[in-house]
């Protein structure tokens, strides 16, 4: 089952059934067709029944059968092979989510489109996500039907539109409410150190590795793991997650033996994963698999109804008045367009109230928006009255500072997002922040 949110206004969504073919790289990219009881022959010649214009696809490829396990494939002696993975096959039986590499075709195995309206939910609020819009009530009630159960789900939207709240809305109304919460940022760790951070080491699998450590899925035994951007996983570990979301099943980094592990995973990206799959950067057979059920956060831009609300419990959370909240700052938050979403109204509203005596109104707080600063603050002056070196130290780290204070309230406090708006990799930009004694927010 997969559940997506459709459309704008008339907000739906979708449970998947059947399967389809699509071709995702190739001369005839973007061409689908269903894949009927019967199955269907792949193939460049006419007779077949999905024609492939590729020189380097057979007349005749191969077939495509639908099983209650996913799909039977079966080359038929083409010239060049019907290939899963980088790896030959004769016949075999895949699943849903795979991508069959014919010649210079690829072709994914994807669910099907039928839609069935889920109505609204009558809440305003689901854990800590806050709003009564149709949009966010909408999600609510794909978030309430999905709670019930243990399939996984992929929570896309950009950053600080509250991706991880809705991870822990879905876990406190989950069976597992009483098991560990696991967070695992896959864009955090280095290349070298994540497959360590997820799955865990043994004593000597690598020089520094003195004693066994659990991974993020072993944390999280009997619980949820949440796996956070999860778009800049490493290609090259996807396979190894692939496997333990179908058979529950980790090996830890040097040990022979894997070890089953009772998890939930709710996996959250503001990249478009379908574009990454046709890339080949993503694997589709992990991205169907992570897509069980597929939620669209809106972006704060695009349900400013909510906005009002909002305020309203960010005041309460500073412990400020919440009365008034309708006035002229108010007015500029509603032409403000919000590039880092809730996460950037949150840092306003603290932002105002740090800066205001305890009973101040919200209407009186200053009301600092998109990194707005004096220009006192930016204005640099550069003097002789000491060593050349030395002054150009202090204003290096004065522009670093600032640079950086700015570039993550842009970014929404998403140090992955901050790396990509700077063009600083990331691992530098941690050393910068923590240099620059920002550290990394929350």
């Amino acid at each position: 089952m997969r559940l997506t949110r459709t459309t704008n206004r008339q907000v739906e969504s979708s449970v998947a059934r059947g399967a389809r073919l699509r071709v995702l790289h190739g001369p005839d990219a973007g061409v689908e067709v269903a894949v009927p009881a019967v199955g269907l022959t792949l193939g460049a010649d006419g007779s077949a029944d999905f024609v492939i214009n590729d020189p380097s696809v057979s007349r005749r490829h191969c077939t495509v059968v639908p099983r209650v396990e996913g799909f039977e494939v079966t080359d038929l002696d083409s010239r060049n092979g019907t290939l899963i993975d980088g790896v030959a096959i004769q016949r075999a039986t895949v699943p849903v989510g795979s991508v069959l590499r014919l010649g210079g075709t690829l072709v994914g195995l994807v669910p099907g489109e039928e839609h069935l309206t889920i109505p609204p939910s009558e809440r305003s609020s689901f854990g800590a996500l806050v709003g009564s819009s149709l949009a966010m009530r909408t999600v609510y009630s794909v978030l309430e039907r999905a709670s019930g159960s243990d399939a996984s789900i992929l929570l896309l939207g950009e950053s600080g539109t509250g991706k991880e709240l809705a991870a822990r809305a879905v876990h406190e109304h989950s069976r597992r409410r009483e098991q560990p919460f696991v967070v695992f940022d896959c864009g955090a760790s280095t290349e070298t150190l994540i497959e360590s951070d997820l799955f865990g080491h043994v004593k000597g699998a690598f020089t520094g590795a003195h004693a066994d450590r659990p991974g993020a899925f072993e944390l999280a035994h009997g619980g949820t793991l949440f796996l956070d951007e999860i778009g800049d996983l490493p290609l090259a570990l996807q396979p190894k997650l692939l496997r333990m979301l179908e058979a529950g099943e980790v090996t830890r980094l040097g040990a022979r033996k894997p070890q089953h592990f009772d998890v939930r995973i709710i996996a959250a990206t503001h990249r478009d994963l379908e574009h990454e799959v046709e890339r080949g950067t993503f694997r589709g057979d992990l991205y169907y698999r992570l897509a069980v059920v597929e939620v669209h956060l809106p972006p704060l831009r695009q349900r400013l109804e909510d906005l009002e609300e909002l305020v309203t419990v960010l005041l309460a959370r500073e412990g400020r008045p919440t009365t008034g909240v309708r006035s002229a700052n108010f007015e500029r938050l509603c032409r403000y367009h919000f590039p880092g979403n809730v996460r950037e109204l949150r840092n306003i509203v603290a932002r105002a109230a740090a800066l205001s005596p305890p009973a101040t109104p919200f209407s009186d707080m200053p009301i600092l928006l998109g990194g707005t600063t004096s220009k006192r603050d930016t204005e640099w002056t550069a003097r002789a009255d000491r060593p050349f070196q030395e002054a150009k130290t202090e204003l290096v780290a004065r522009f670093e500072r600032d640079y950086l204070r700015d570039l993550m309230q842009r970014a929404g406090d998403n140090v992955s997002q901050a790396s990509r708006l700077s063009g600083v990799e990331r691992k530098h930009l941690y050393r910068l922040l923590e240099k620059a004694g920002l550290g990394r927010s929350e």
